[in-house]
């Protein structure tokens, strides 16, 4: 397999340092919601001895910029889709002849919203899924946060031509987060999902143990 192409928009060692602490974030995500997927004990046990080490990495990183190391007690599980879908927003280009994998990107999220995000906050998104602009507007979409206990909901504001939302950032929801766009709020899985995720960091007082 030949290497990608791939642009990260990095000008500057503190760019370098906050997309790592993104991508380092995410990594512990893959690796803790690929965990339910494994069935072989000793590929588990070398996933999360792998896991364990990225956890570190993502603290480490993340008290380099002044963020708590742990923001919250339980890191926040992803699925290979979901994975995918953030990573491929970096990619430029792959040659041809690569051979594919067995995962899929859904639609882009954008998170619009500039500054700090906390609980409680209203904050602005807007989705490539085009499909929505034709959809009927009395659909119910929902916005899924991302949490270690399953996702937490929230109701969307649609905005303009339907491909605009505000909702709510609820409270709970802490340290790098994860928001999806979800056709119902009863059933969370890839076959549900409309749009992203997309990252955010939500601040958080203080650090949970």
């Amino acid at each position: 397999m030949q290497e990608c192409t791939y642009a990260f928009g990095i000008t500057s060692v503190a760019a370098f340092v906050a997309t790592a602490k993104i991508f380092e974030g995410i990594g512990t995500s893959a690796y803790l919601g690929a965990a339910r997927q494994i069935m072989n004990k000793d590929y588990l046990t070398a996933a999360g001895s792998i896991l364990t080490v990225e956890a570190r990495h993502t603290a480490y990183l993340r008290a380099s910029l002044s963020l708590p190391p742990y923001p919250q007690s339980q890191d926040d599980p992803l699925t290979p889709d979901e994975v995918y879908t953030m990573a491929s927003s970096f990619f430029v280009s792959c040659p041809s002849g690569n051979p594919t994998f067995g995962v899929k990107a859904f639609p882009q999220l954008q998170i619009s919203t500039a500054g700090t995000i906390s609980a409680g906050q209203l904050i602005s998104f807007s989705t490539t899924n085009t499909v929505l602009k034709a959809a009927d507007p009395n659909a119910h979409l929902y916005a899924a946060f991302v949490t270690a206990a399953g996702p937490q909901w929230a109701v969307l504001t649609q905005q303009g031509d339907g491909m605009n939302f505000q909702v709510t950032v609820p409270s709970g929801v802490n340290g790098q987060s994860y928001l999806l766009l979800n056709d119902c709020n009863t059933t969370f899985t890839d076959a549900t999902v409309v749009a992203g995720p997309t990252f955010m960091e939500v601040s958080s007082s203080s650090i949970t143990s």
